[in-house]
């Protein structure tokens, strides 16, 4: 029932739990009920936290004109990680993808253009880079542009490691417009 887990994954967890004592297995039940009952999304920027505001948006030190919309919790975290990012946060939860069905109303463009009401400088979207991404990206800059708030993207390019001659001509020629001083 859990999204990437396959048919083996799922009989090795099941067998993993059948064999721990029922205490373990019953505070692992009790931690998922309780985290289902009590994460919520973020009343500011949208990611999953466990309390009205998360610790992102309720930190007064970050740029609270600078704000990255990203696709998913995960992606927020993903740039957290990098410690370098002083702004806050949107998260969508998605990007537009009309094969799929999911059009501009099904993800979180409303609450972004009810914070941009308030001071903001800059907004960088970081959606990811594929079709659904990039569409949701020119949506975005479209929304955004008659507001008169700055909308910047991401860059994107050859992966560190990566060999030329490996990467698809559309990742090399954005690598050379993304191109910067040295």
């Amino acid at each position: 029932m859990l999204p990437g887990i396959g048919t083996k994954t799922a009989q090795r967890l099941a067998f993993y739990l059948i064999s721990q004592p029922e205490e373990r297995v019953e505070k692992l039940a009790r931690s998922m009920t309780e985290a289902r009952k009590n994460v919520r999304y973020c009343k500011t920027c949208c990611t999953l936290t466990d309390s009205e505001e998360c610790p992102i948006c309720a930190d007064r030190k970050r740029d609270h004109s600078q704000i990255m919309v990203v696709e998913t919790p995960g992606d927020l975290a993903a740039y957290e990680k990098t410690g370098k990012y002083a702004g806050v946060y949107h998260v969508l939860h998605g990007a537009i993808s009309p094969m799929l069905g999911v059009g501009p109303d099904d993800i979180r463009l409303k609450e972004l253009m009810r914070r941009l009401e308030g001071d903001i400088k800059e907004v960088i979207v970081a959606t990811n880079s594929s079709l659904e991404g990039e569409t949701t990206a020119m949506y975005i800059s479209k929304l955004i542009k008659p507001v008169g708030i700055p909308v910047t993207r991401i860059a994107s390019g050859v992966p560190v490691g990566g060999d030329l001659e490996n990467i698809d001509e559309v990742t090399l020629l954005r690598a050379l417009d993304g191109r910067t001083q040295l």
